[in-house]
């Protein structure tokens, strides 16, 4: 709590205080009123006039209302008593209050309001928060000052007063603990409150009869008087009587204490018991409350079913007492005592409220019944009164005569029996009570007679409020103040799945909390309080059921479609089996303004789950898809579908994600030409990622084909940087002095080697970089050169994916139209139909579409040709002779690429995989491309490299196998071991040259390799002349002839 909140919630407080004042006070006049006309009636003075004649009657009703109000001022007491927290805020308040004497004006408040409100203050705290409501009650002054009434000295009234007390507290001993017991704690309460009235008035104890109070301890250790309340007789007479105290010895007094323990211990080990005997009751009276309701009313067994019916009704009364009663005074005990409780006797008392529930909701269910028979059982019980009061009534007027006694006597029947002829209210069965309190002296009734008619009035009580004391019975309220048991029924709700519909009874008995809290006066608003406690049971309803459940749904259910996998045991007769489904079975559960929908809420959490799960790995869509339907199938869940973008199972990297980090894509995948595949270098997951045209089109689906032209653009701007450092590479003295070096060699050589380019010599070239230096990674300035070629090639195979995805995409969505030669134009046919203007409009969107599709799957951009077209003429004009060597790295290149290449497949079959690869063509396609920009494609060939390296392999394999054949005579084991590696090693390397000749031949088809720069432009030429033909000719044939002016 902030500071200063406590004082402000005190000064809200006070108005209330002041109320409450205000009625103790009246209170207390009532008491003292009641006191004065009863000790008038009940006069020892012989010369005070009567006003009737009281020798024999008994107003018992009027003791026990006065009782009643005492309870209500012992209750108060108590309740303050309790509250500790109110005497805090309290005390900071009148602190408060100090300060604000000390400065007024700081405060904005007048000085000469201030005393008056300390005094009301001071008043207050005497009158309420000193624990001294009761007790200034009864010591107020009885007699009447000025010779009015007399109390004390009336010795007549202090005889019917203790002779009512005796016969009030033998009915109520008779019943207390008993199963028919009514509402006799309550009129206990009122008795010990009436006995110290009685002392405080009289100052005579009766010590027999204190001492029997005292012994209903035993019986009843305690009482609660309200929510979490508890009231215990024994203190209450010593502490109110100390007089009489001393008159018992201390072991009787410690005898009661040590009962309330015992009386507690005895409790807890007999509560489960106590729970399957009420279950058992309170199933069995719920079955016959509703096969009686059910039951068809016949004209000839009326007064035996409505008697049958007051019977049930009542014994569903007296079960939902019992029930309140133990559950109220068990957990008050406990918590009033301070021993803790075990969870059985939480578990066995959460079960009692919700019996205490069913009854209750068993009365709701069936209202409309109970409420027509209430009144039908009402009228029957006044008509049973009515013949016993007509009996005594014609007893008294047989006897002719008539006294003044006798007068009264016949006087009260018939006022009871006017009384009884109508509804059957509060005012007129107490005015019925009163009246046989003078009607039933001088013997009108016989025994037999008045104990059938005292019972058919108690039944009528009962009746009449049926639904009030049902309601007030079952009223959960006290929970409030032992919330701290709610964690642990959830839990055993959760445990024990079968039964649990019971989760409904707790709820309505939570909901019983907040009409006393919407009476909260210390707040701005009781919105606040209400917040808090909802947010609270929902917190521990989430932790302890709802979340538990949705984790345990959602982890069976990754098990069962992983059952493929090693998992733990799950065989049900070894490890047992929790069937969660009944939680799903459930009506929505109502708490404050919300449905608590537990299917929902689980529905929900498993779809959130599995659709977030799913987004961050789209590989495992199925899995989350087989869940789904298992959910449905096992707990009848309604999954929603997660319908994320159309994407394939193995979605790859998405296109715009590539386009923007190019330069990192071409360094970690490699290519491979023939599958148009690109494959993850390395990985630190177990697996590689690999991009498909699939995974393209889809993109491009998800993206729109705009996307393509914008990938090819990035390609270009990436290709720019990369072509700077290939220029500075072949501009570099080192590598261009040794590639002119190797020109004129070849051209000086090339006659005597047939036109071949020696292998020697590129071998030469290939070592003989090394000798300028290697990075720390072990890697010569060849190697780097080498990834270079081989990055731009990959882009080019990523722009050829491109353009390959384009045509899936336009292919998948053009299938629909069935002829692409013959697209019908639907503008046209709905002008005809002559449909609406947007319908119009929509045709022709729809023809611009398929016009575009056709158009994009019957062309297709040639991306390669652009991207030649645009380096080109950079890369063969004059000033970059330096790249005019190119062509003659090549062979050394290849070399270099081999080696690397054969080192990363050998490296497959070790069990470090770090740098293994199968494939790598992007280097074919960089070499491809270069020599197309560089247009020399006929320089390279004139080499004649791959022959060269053929030869040379193939002329070692043969020496190798002749060397074998030698050494097998020799049987030199050894020599034939590393001959047989050395003919292997050969034939890997021309098989891998091999490989490298057909990607390349490949590679050089995408950009024509079969015409030199000179004849594409010749190519060009001719038909640009051409295109210029057909178009005048057009002209000629449209327009006549002019004649030509010279």
């Amino acid at each position: 709590m902030v500071e200063g909140d406590s004082q402000i919630q005190m000064g809200r407080f006070v108005s209330f205080l002041q109320e409450l004042s205000c009625f103790v006070t009246r209170c207390y006049e009532v008491v003292v009123n009641v006191v004065h006309q009863l000790a008038v009636l009940y006069t020892s003075n012989k010369n005070a006039p009567k006003i009737i004649e009281t020798s024999g009657v008994h107003f018992q009703a009027m003791y026990e209302h006065l009782g009643e109000l005492l309870t209500v001022l012992i209750t108060l007491d108590e309740i303050i008593d309790n509250h500790a927290t109110l005497k805090d805020h309290w005390t900071m308040y009148k602190r408060l209050l100090k300060s604000v004497h000390h400065n007024p004006s700081k405060f904005g408040i007048q000085e000469d309001k201030l005393k008056p409100f300390e005094k009301l203050l001071l008043k207050l705290e005497c009158q309420l928060l000193d624990g001294m409501i009761f007790q200034a009650c009864i010591e107020q002054q009885f007699d009447s000052v000025n010779g009015g009434v007399s109390v004390s000295k009336n010795s007549t009234f202090a005889e019917e007063f203790a002779h009512t007390l005796r016969t009030a507290f033998a009915n109520v001993e008779a019943k207390l603990g008993e199963p028919s017991e009514i509402d006799q704690r309550d009129k206990y309460v009122g008795i010990c409150g009436l006995f110290v009235l009685h002392f405080q008035i009289f100052r005579t104890i009766d010590k027999k009869f204190y001492k029997s109070l005292l012994d209903v301890c035993k019986k009843v250790p305690a009482i609660t008087l309200t929510a979490n309340i508890i009231w215990f007789a024994d203190n209450f007479l010593i502490q109110k009587i100390p007089a009489a105290a001393k008159l018992l010895d201390k072991k009787s007094i410690h005898t009661v204490k040590t009962q309330r323990e015992n009386f507690l211990q005895q409790k807890a080990q007999s509560l489960t018991k106590d729970m399957q005997s009420y279950y058992v009751f309170v199933s069995s009276w719920m079955t016959k409350m509703e096969s009686i309701l059910s039951k068809e009313q016949r004209v000839d067994k009326f007064a035996e079913d409505l008697s049958n019916r007051c019977n049930v009704f009542i014994q569903g009364f007296l079960y939902a007492y019992s029930l309140s009663t133990i559950v109220k005074t068990t957990m008050n005990l406990y918590m009033s005592m301070q021993k803790p409780m075990t969870k059985t006797s939480v578990k066995a008392l959460c079960r009692l409220v919700e019996l205490l529930k069913a009854i209750e909701h068993m009365f709701y269910r069936r209202s409309m019944v109970v409420a027509d028979s209430v009144t039908h059982i009402a009228q029957h019980l006044q008509y049973q009164a009515l013949h016993s009061i007509s009996v005594a009534k014609k007893r008294v007027i047989s006897d002719k005569k008539y006294s003044e006694q006798r007068l009264d006597v016949l006087s009260a029947l018939v006022l009871a029996e006017n009384t009884l002829n109508g509804p059957s209210t509060k005012q007129r069965r107490l005015i019925v009570s009163l009246a046989l309190s003078v009607g039933t002296q001088m013997k009108t009734f016989k025994d037999e007679e008045l104990i059938p008619l005292q019972l058919v009035l108690k039944k009528l009580d009962l009746i009449s409020e049926l639904t009030e004391r049902v309601r007030a019975q079952c009223d959960c309220r006290f929970l409030y103040w032992h919330r701290a048991v709610f964690p642990i029924y959830l839990d055993d709700v959760y445990e024990n799945a079968v039964d649990s519909a019971r989760l409904h009874y707790m709820f309505s008995a939570l909901r019983d909390c907040v009409p006393a809290m919407m009476q909260a006066r210390h707040l701005e608003s009781y919105e606040v309080l209400l917040e808090c406690y909802d947010k609270e049971i929902m917190e521990v309803l989430n932790e302890h059921l709802l979340d538990k459940l949705c984790k345990e749904i959602e982890k069976d259910l990754r098990l069962s479609v992983h059952t493929h996998l090693k998992l733990d045991d799950r065989n049900p007769f070894r490890v047992g089996m929790k069937d969660l489904a009944h939680f799903f079975f459930l009506n929505p559960i109502r708490f404050f303004n919300r449905f608590i929908d537990i299917k929902a809420y689980v529905t929900h959490y498993l779809d959130k789950t599995f659709y977030n799960l799913t987004t961050v790995a789209l590989h495992d869509w199925a899995t989350y898809s087989e869940m789904r339907n298992l959910a449905t199938q096992r707990y009848g869940l309604s999954m929603t579908e997660a319908h994320l973008p159309s994407q394939t199972l193995e979605q790859g990297l998405d296109v715009l994600e590539i386009m923007r980090n190019i330069h990192v894509f071409v360094s970690r995948y490699l290519y491979n030409l023939n599958n148009q595949i690109f494959i993850e270098r390395t990985s630190n997951n177990k697996h590689l990622n690999t991009i498909n045209i699939r995974h393209i089109a889809n993109s491009i689906r998800t993206h729109g084909t705009g996307i393509m032209n914008t990938t090819v653009n990035f390609t270009y701007q990436f290709l720019r940087k990369k072509f700077y450092i290939f220029s500075q590479f072949m501009y570099d003295e080192h590598i261009k002095s040794r590639l002119i070096k190797d020109i004129r060699f070849f051209r000086e050589v090339k006659d005597q080697n047939d036109h071949k380019y020696p292998f020697e010599r590129a071998d030469k070239f290939n070592r003989g970089i090394r000798k300028l230096g290697i990075t720390p990674d072990g890697q010569s300035y060849l190697d780097q050169f080498r990834q270079l070629i081989s990055q731009i090639g990959n882009a080019m195979g990523y722009v050829r994916m491109i353009r390959s995805g384009g045509l899936h995409c336009c292919s998948s969505a053009i299938r629909f139209v069935p002829d692409l030669e013959d697209i019908v134009n639907f503008e046209e046919l709905v002008k005809e139909e002559g449909l609406s203007e947007e319908t119009q409009k929509a045709a022709r969107q729809l023809d611009s579409v398929l016009g575009d599709l056709a158009r994009n799957f019957a062309e297709g951009t040639e991306y390669f040709k652009m991207l030649v077209d645009v380096f080109a003429p950079e890369f063969r004009s004059p000033k970059n002779m330096h790249l005019r060597n190119f062509y003659i790295i090549v062979p050394p290149l290849t070399l270099n690429f081999v080696e690397h290449s054969i080192s990363c497949k050998e490296k497959l079959n070790k069990k470090n995989k770090s740098g293994a690869a199968f494939t790598d063509d992007g280097f074919a396609m960089g070499v491809a491309y270069i020599l197309k920009l560089l247009d020399q494609y006929q320089e390279f060939d004139s080499l004649h490299w791959f022959q060269s390296v053929r030869e040379k392999y193939v002329k070692e394999i043969r020496a190798v196998a002749k060397q074998q054949n030698v050494q097998s005579t020799n049987q030199d084991e050894k020599l034939l071991q590393t001959m047989n590696l050395t003919h292997k090693r050969l034939e890997v390397c021309l098989q891998e040259f091999e490989l490298l000749y057909f990607s390349l031949s490949s590679a050089r088809i995408f950009f024509r390799a079969d015409k030199t720069a000179a004849e594409e432009n010749q190519e060009k030429k001719e038909k640009e002349e051409e295109s210029v033909k057909a178009s005048n000719g057009d002209l000629a044939n449209s327009t006549p002839a002019d004649p030509v002016v010279k």
